[in-house]
């Protein structure tokens, strides 16, 4: 069967066709972007100091036969068109929403079946109301996170009010799930950076295809082992990166961070963790 990858308003659209057990397909779709002034977030040692970088937001959509699942829905609507204030410490904008690229392609928000959520934070879920009629997928502690008062760090639960209180199929994630019971996509337990976060592998035959989420902000990151300065328990980001690296290092793998801006170029080129090396001292794209 054919699985084709493809990158949605990217001027580096591609398509690969491998051999899978299901008919799958793969969408990188523009959820935002953010400009941070200071990156003092990105490590919890604080090595990023006084750097800015533009970071982007990415969502995905999967196409397992029939069946759509959207992968986390970016930043919230309210967002769209609106200006990037250099002098603010974090800049959020949404040039276009999930609704129409899925328009782009055919697909209708009523053809979405499941919502996975990496992780509670608006800007991994902030357009999930769109899609009110699929059964949502979230890691349990961060779906307690999303009930608790007052909310943790970067938590608006109104952007979820269709599953906590509208009566929307709603799916609790303890440890790992394996979607559509195949091994193809798997949501992958890796706390750290919220309660209990979650990635997702997707298997297309030669390489996994590893949308990371928040479990590190780059591939670089990653790498280095950072633990970035919003996670709450140092050493389960520590952990988790470590299982991670040796994981990405041992099998072909590629690696997408939600918020790095190589994601999409890596996606388009099918770059392999550790193909051409890291420095753990940069981070690529800050100044």
């Amino acid at each position: 069967m054919n699985f084709r990858i493809f990158a949605i308003a990217a001027a580096l659209t591609t398509t690969t066709t491998i051999t899978h057990a299901a008919d799958m397909e793969l969408w990188r779709l523009d959820c935002g972007s953010i400009k941070v002034k200071d990156l003092s977030t990105f490590s919890d040692t604080f090595d990023y100091a006084g750097m800015s970088r533009m970071l982007t937001d990415s969502c995905y959509l999967i196409r397992h036969d029939k069946a759509y699942m959207l992968w986390d829905t970016g930043l919230p609507a309210s967002l769209l068109g609106a200006p990037q204030d250099t002098d603010a410490a974090m800049a959020p904008t949404l040039a276009r929403t999930v609704v129409d690229q899925l328009g782009e392609i055919g697909v209708k928000p009523a053809d979405i079946s499941i919502v996975g959520i990496s992780h509670n934070h608006f800007d991994h879920l902030g357009q999930a109301a769109d899609f009110s009629q699929a059964r949502m997928l979230i890691g349990k502690g961060d779906l307690d996170g999303l009930r608790a008062d007052p909310p943790p760090f970067g938590v608006e639960s109104a952007l979820v009010a269709p599953w906590l209180t509208g009566g929307g199929a709603l799916e609790p994630v303890s440890g790992d799930k394996d979607v559509f019971g195949d091994g193809s996509v798997v949501m992958l337990a890796t706390p750290g950076h919220t309660a209990d976060r979650l990635s997702v592998l997707v298997e297309d035959g030669d390489a996994t295809i590893f949308l990371a989420g928040d479990t590190a902000y780059s591939e670089t990151l990653m790498l280095s082992g950072k633990v970035d300065g919003v996670s709450p328990k140092a050493a389960v980001s520590a952990a988790t990166l470590a299982a991670t690296r040796q994981f990405a290092l041992e099998r072909p793998t590629i690696y997408l961070p939600t918020h790095d801006p190589e994601s999409a170029a890596r996606l388009a080129d099918r770059r392999i963790v550790g193909a051409t090396g890291y420095d753990s001292t940069k981070l690529k794209g800050a100044a």
